[in-house]
């Protein structure tokens, strides 16, 4: 049964078995909350105003061209989006369309589940196979760090996105909260970051981790 505290989601696919679909997966997953569905090609901006979701759902289908517009018509009014894309060739615009997250459609649950609940703390998610995409698709977007991140401090970047503090992410690693400090220090520096939440971010637009 829902809960006040749960996370309020709206589905938006213009195929109706993928709406069904998605409704169905993450009505089961602990704390969602699927509040509604609705056809992209639909009367959507009411239907946002009905629901107040806090993220949106969104399968681009087979051809997001056709609705790109409406997800930037969407972003405009400052609601948060997961984009599903067919491939990677659409990865771009839906960027500049405003998506907060960009996934495959065919993404496992957990990688999905974990993507919500980033973007609903205002973070930004890529699979990495569609950072090259993005990253041509903004100038805004951060460079490469000049200094590649080590085998281990991609470990513990993984593990901060995950909202981990540094003493879970000494336990988990079997080291000592002076290392973790260490390497997230060295983290923050390499991607020019001035907290751990906004190294996330960066790191999340660079590909370098799944959210």
């Amino acid at each position: 049964m829902a809960t006040s505290e749960d996370l309020r989601l709206l589905i938006v696919a213009d195929n109706p078995l993928a709406r069904t679909g998605l409704v169905a997966l993450l009505n089961d997953q602990p704390g969602f909350n699927v509040v509604g569905q609705v056809a992209a090609d639909g009367d959507l901006l009411h239907m946002l105003d009905i629901y107040r979701p806090v993220v949106i759902v969104w399968d681009l289908g087979w051809e997001p061209a056709a609705t790109l517009e409406r997800l930037r018509e969407v972003r405009e009014s400052h609601y948060r989006v997961v984009a599903l894309l067919p491939d990677e060739d659409f990865a771009a615009n839906a960027w500049r369309a405003g998506a907060n997250g960009l996934l495959f459609q065919n993404v496992q649950t957990e990688p999905m589940v974990a993507a919500i609940q980033a973007v609903a703390n205002d973070l930004t998610v890529l699979d990495p196979a569609l950072a090259s995409q993005t990253l041509e698709a903004t100038a805004s977007t951060p460079e490469l760090p000049a200094e590649a991140l080590t085998p281990r401090e991609l470990e513990v970047l993984q593990l901060l996105a995950q909202g981990l503090t540094n003493k879970a992410i000494a336990q988990r690693l079997a080291i000592s909260d002076h290392t973790v400090k260490f390497h997230v220090n060295a983290i923050m520096t390499k991607l020019n970051a001035q907290s751990r939440t906004e190294a996330v971010v960066r790191a999340s637009r660079l590909g370098l981790i799944l959210l």
